[in-house]
């Protein structure tokens, strides 16, 4: 085989040295206060089942899709999903993408223009800022949830602009390395105010936020307010796959000029039919009992953080992500690898994916984990902070 080039060899070793090189391990038979699975969707086996009925329903047992959406690859799965998440989401029109990565890079890649401005978040998720590098408008981040912020550098850049350009608001509904929340009601009325596009990833929010598990945004009712909203199945939903909600107009545009949903392979009809049972799976007495546990959990969890006195090590949330801020690289892998020896999977966030010096222990939280295990991850938490000094 042809040799890795020595500067390739450099930034491994590099990586190596900060404690932040990054290796492919088999999941840890332990206590999981890691995964995205908040509400238990993904080892559920009624979904599974219900899924496998409905292919067979629709004639759809095919191992794959053969070929992208605008070939081979539109099932007629796709076209019922669609509608449904359109329906259930309160929006005109919905377009699935193979995933969240894909539909955020499809959409900031493509929506805005040159001479267009985008204004984002500083904590905005890594597949959103390659997507406004992909595209030709300039873009500027504004200090984390600070409205104050972004309102002080659209104007100085919109003075600087001509008329027609359009101004895109990106943030998050919940943010998926704090766990927090923007005010997402002020950032809409200043974004209707000076007639800008406010944009939102819902990643972390569908599934344990507003009725049935819709949303921030749903339960803040800005349906009708958003310019669009990018929804993900990775997380909550237990699936694999995103969308984006909004116009029709929106759709049939990104259906004409995103490349990463244009030369994509579409996904496959089980995992289509998946996420179809999975929402039906929301909307029911078990998907509301799942998020009723859920919700106790992170209430106590919060409690029981308050209990052991690490109040000053986690940043304020009220999501499924709860966030142990242990600055340094080495600190937190250490602290990390001792909570896995004792059963529980925590896993550290290291710099550069966080800010140097907001190296965190991030803890999922999920509808299927018990009081005695949120109790007794934090007592050893605590141990081990005591321990180190």
């Amino acid at each position: 085989m042809v040799k890795l080039p020595l500067k390739l060899k450099a930034k491994l070793l590099e990586r190596k040295e900060e404690s932040f090189i990054r290796n492919l391990t088999a999941p840890l038979d332990l206590v999981d206060f890691t995964s995205n699975d908040y509400l238990g969707f993904a080892r559920d086996k009624t979904i599974f089942s219900k899924a496998f009925q409905l292919l067979k329903k629709m004639g759809a047992a095919s191992n794959g899709a053969t070929g992208s959406r605008l070939l081979s690859g539109n099932h007629k799965l796709y076209t019922e999903l669609e509608e449904n998440l359109a329906k259930f989401h309160e929006v005109s029109s919905a377009l699935v993408f193979s995933s969240g990565y894909d539909a955020n890079i499809g959409f900031f890649s493509s929506i805005p223009q040159r001479g267009d401005f985008v204004f984002y978040d500083e904590l905005i998720h890594a597949s959103i800022r390659d997507g406004i590098k992909m595209g030709n408008a300039k873009s500027y981040k504004f200090k984390h949830n600070n409205l104050e912020d972004l309102r002080s550098k659209c104007k100085i850049k919109r003075s600087q602009s001509i008329n027609e350009s359009q101004i895109y608001v990106v943030t998050e509904s919940v943010f998926s390395m704090d766990g927090d929340s923007p005010d997402l009601k002020r950032f809409s009325e200043f974004c209707i105010q000076n007639g800008f596009n406010l944009v939102v990833d819902e990643a972390h929010a569908i599934g344990v936020f507003g009725e049935m598990g819709k949303g921030k945004v749903d339960e803040l009712g800005l349906q009708n307010e958003l310019f669009a909203r990018i929804i993900t199945f990775g997380k909550a939903l237990g699936c694999h796959g995103a969308a984006i909600l909004g116009s029709s107009e929106l759709k049939h545009y990104l259906v004409n000029f995103a490349r990463s949903f244009i030369y994509t392979t579409a996904l496959p009809p089980h995992s289509i039919a998946t996420i179809i049972v999975a929402y039906n799976h929301l909307g029911s007495s078990k998907g509301a009992d799942a998020r009723q546990r859920l919700v106790k959990n992170i209430v106590y969890f919060k409690d029981m953080v308050h209990m052991n006195g690490l109040n000053p090590l986690f940043i304020p949330s009220h999501s499924a992500i709860q966030c142990c801020i242990l600055p340094g690289n080495h600190l937190v892998k250490s602290i990390a690898k001792k909570m896995q020896d004792t059963g529980f999977d925590v896993r550290p966030i290291f710099s550069p994916t966080v800010p140097k010096g907001k190296e965190r222990l991030r803890f999922c939280l999920h509808s299927f984990n018990t009081k005695k295990e949120i109790k007794k991850c934090l007592e050893i938490l605590s141990h081990n902070l005591r321990s180190n000094g």
